[in-house]
């Protein structure tokens, strides 16, 4: 019976799915890197959180590993790489949350623009101060969605109810896609001089780390807003708070910030314009019952019959093209850990020749 490691707290109904198919689960809590590279070697299945992280370390002291499950759309928490490098599979959920995050950055949106949190504790204060909260509408201002993926179009569908002109940034969008959302594409540098609000949907990544630097949020729109619901690390918080205090940007709301949680003297958290949410984008039961079921599902038909889904680090094909391709790519793997064990040093590369009914298949 092959075993599965589930950390972070998974919802019940995710750990009873991955029993029901059959797997012997452990759930432990949040685990450091010491304590999860000690324990992750009896697994050949390990189910994390944003909590966890699963570094280089804990991949290579999982010497069954095949595949980890990440509840949720984000892997930054997750060296792909190195697991790339061991075979180990990788996979996300990234439609479960898309509503909830959706949902999460127009609240955000409104409460930053009609500033609620400070009205809220200035009337819980004793204090009646309607003139000086005095806020702004967004019918007819000008949305900038960086990333238009599941959940930046969600939120420009949202945002059309508002009568809010939307336009995006995303190199991967075509101008026809955008049209269909009734999404205005455009260019980084017109999104960041036109836009009133901008809000961002990308992964973290090595090339969307500060992708508003100091650089990007000097080119804003004077006035302009920023809303993360994404990753922290996409903003350079430091800057952002520079921006703010100078009067340039109007305001902020952010649920994410590159360390989790901020530091209480953290420069953002005592601005009055900031709007803060501890990490709350997919803290809905429904989200967290959707990616509970969606990963389980997963990690057991990876384990048990070799299809694979939303896999981060493996081309997508579909279940019937993988059931075809399965003992093909089982043969590469073998042949793969062969010829690692004759090989001296690290192997970079392997040429493999093959005939017969294989060729011109996918």
């Amino acid at each position: 019976m092959k075993r599965v490691l589930v950390t972070d707290g998974l919802q019940a109904v995710g750990v009873d799915a991955l029993r029901k198919h059959g797997l012997d689960v452990e759930v432990v809590g949040s685990l450091g890197e010491r304590d999860l590279a000690a324990r992750v070697g009896e697994y050949e299945g390990l189910i994390v959180r944003s909590a966890t992280k699963v570094t280089r370390a804990v991949i290579e002291a999982g010497s069954r590993l095949e595949v980890i499950g990440r509840a949720g759309a984000g892997v930054d928490s997750i060296d792909v790489d190195a697991a790339t490098e061991r075979g180990v599979i990788v996979m996300n959920t990234p439609g479960g949350n898309t509503t909830a995050v959706a949902e999460h950055t127009m609240g955000l949106l409104l409460a930053m623009a009609r500033r609620l949190p400070a009205a809220d504790l200035s009337l819980k204060a004793g204090r009646w101060e309607k003139s000086r909260l005095q806020g702004v509408e967004l019918f007819g201002k000008v949305l900038g969605i960086l990333g238009l993926g599941r959940i930046g179009s969600e939120v420009a569908r949202r945002a059309a109810a508002f009568r809010m002109h939307v336009i995006a940034f995303d190199p991967y969008l075509t101008r026809e896609a955008a049209e269909r959302l009734g999404v205005e594409s455009v260019e980084l540098d017109e999104l960041l001089a036109r836009a009133d609000f901008i809000t961002i949907h990308t992964p973290l990544t090595g090339d969307t780390r500060h992708l508003l630097g100091e650089a990007e949020l000097a080119r804003l729109k004077p006035g302009a807003r920023v809303i993360n619901c994404a990753r922290g690390g996409l903003v350079d918080e430091l800057a952002l708070a520079r921006a703010i205090q100078s009067g340039r940007i109007a305001g902020a709301a952010l649920d994410v910030f590159e360390q989790e949680p901020p530091p209480a003297d953290h420069p953002l958290l005592k601005l009055e314009q900031v709007v803060v949410t501890p990490h709350l984008g997919a803290a809905t039961d429904e989200a967290q019952t959707a990616v509970a079921l969606a990963i389980a599902d997963q990690v057991a038909d990876a384990l048990l019959r070799g299809v694979v889904v939303n896999a981060v680090n493996l081309p997508a094909v579909d279940a019937e093209t993988y059931k075809e391709q399965a003992p093909w790519v089982g043969l590469a793997q073998t042949m793969g850990r062969f010829l690692a064990q004759l090989a001296e040093g690290r192997m970079q590369e392997a040429r493999l020749t093959y005939a017969g009914e294989i060729v011109g298949r996918p």
